[in-house]
């Protein structure tokens, strides 16, 4: 008698005790916990979260997804400046720069935000990252991701409170480092990808980390959307996948967001998409708007490093938001954004996702 091995029970699910090897990253709590509850293994981004709201997030996480696995991401980036002092920044930001930042308010009309944005709640700062990994060490999550940096001693804490851990890289030179930390998986984020993204295409970038870092389990990611991109990660020596973008439409993710994002995101393809700096300092991969244009107008000036650029137009950014500014709106997303047409719920969008791959696989396999 033939014994059904199912192509997609990796040993990734063994070790996380996940259902399906599809690992989901949201700054959403419903989301976060809906890819769980879905077979999954859901990430919280909390890298924007004061500490006292990590540790509520993902108490109210835990109670949505019971004994089920989940996960939360922190950006730890090198050279960031020590103390969480707003005013010490702003003292370096060029008056070129501001005064563009003005032009861009007064262009589109952005009224005043109601307060600091997202980007300037508080300062990246080696003080904020202590605190905030305080919280996520206090809490009983499973996963402790580092999408920027993996320092080695909060690696060594994490696993010793019987956390599992994972690192994002986008090269090849970035294997030593994430190795020696000590980190137990390794997530392959190619070009494709959403926000903080490298130059190397995921195709290119997965098998190349698959080799170096063997045998630590890897994850693929950058313009993962479907099953077809489910197996192809397999073929490619990944254990799973990591997805973010394509959770952007979904029922839970959408209801915290402006009708007019969840059009643009809707009505995007992956030839809308572009990549700047102008978000953060850092290279993010954004759907294109006017923010964007603007960005790149021969005027210009060039974006400033994190945390600068951070403070420059966090408070923009927020207001934007708030107030629904709709030429300057947008959102991280990565060529992926290209297979999201329709609002549909998180768990709907993960089963296709799981359909489609075992098909692909079993017409492989005959």
């Amino acid at each position: 008698m033939t014994r059904h091995v199912d192509p997609l029970r990796t040993p990734i699910c063994d070790a996380y005790g996940i259902e399906v090897p599809v690992f989901g990253f949201a700054h959403d709590i419903a989301t976060t916990a809906a890819i769980t509850n879905a077979g999954g293994l859901g990430v919280y981004g909390a890298t924007r979260r004061f500490p006292h709201e990590i540790r509520d997030e993902l108490a109210e996480i835990r109670d949505l997804v019971g004994d089920r696995p989940f996960g939360v991401d922190l950006v730890l980036p090198d050279g960031m400046p020590e103390h969480n002092s707003r005013e010490s920044i702003e003292a370096h930001i060029p008056d070129g720069h501001k005064d563009f930042v003005r032009r861009i308010i007064d262009k589109y009309a952005v009224p005043e935000p109601s307060g600091p944005g997202m980007r300037t709640r508080f300062i990246r700062s080696t003080e904020i990252e202590a605190e905030q990994l305080e919280a996520v060490m206090a809490s009983d999550v499973d996963l402790f991701a580092c999408g920027i940096g993996a320092p080695r001693a909060a690696i060594d804490r994490a696993r010793d409170l019987n956390k599992k851990t994972a690192a994002l890289i986008g090269s090849p030179r970035h294997v030593r480092r994430a190795v020696a930390s000590g980190v137990d998986l390794i997530v392959a984020q190619g070009y494709d990808a959403g926000a903080h993204t490298g130059p190397i295409g995921t195709f290119s970038l997965v098998p190349q980390i698959v080799d170096a870092v063997d045998p630590l389990p890897v994850l693929a990611a950058g313009g993962v959307a479907t099953g077809r991109h489910l197996a192809a990660a397999l073929a490619m020596g990944a254990q799973g996948v990591w997805t973010g973008t394509m959770w952007l439409a979904t029922t839970e993710h959408s209801a915290h967001m402006a009708p007019a994002l969840v059009d643009k995101l809707l009505a995007a393809t992956s030839a809308d998409t572009v990549i700047t700096r102008s978000e953060s300092g850092k290279t993010f991969r954004q759907i294109r708007s006017a923010w964007s244009d603007e960005w790149e107008a021969p005027d210009a000036p060039k974006p400033l490093k994190m945390p600068y650029q951070d403070v420059l137009v966090g408070d923009l950014l927020g207001a934007i938001d708030e107030h629904e500014v709709e030429p300057l709106l947008h959102s991280g997303a990565g060529q992926s954004i290209g297979y999201v047409t329709s609002v549909r719920s998180t768990a709907e969008v993960l089963g296709e996702m799981i359909e489609e791959a075992r098909s692909v696989l079993g017409r492989l396999g005959r």
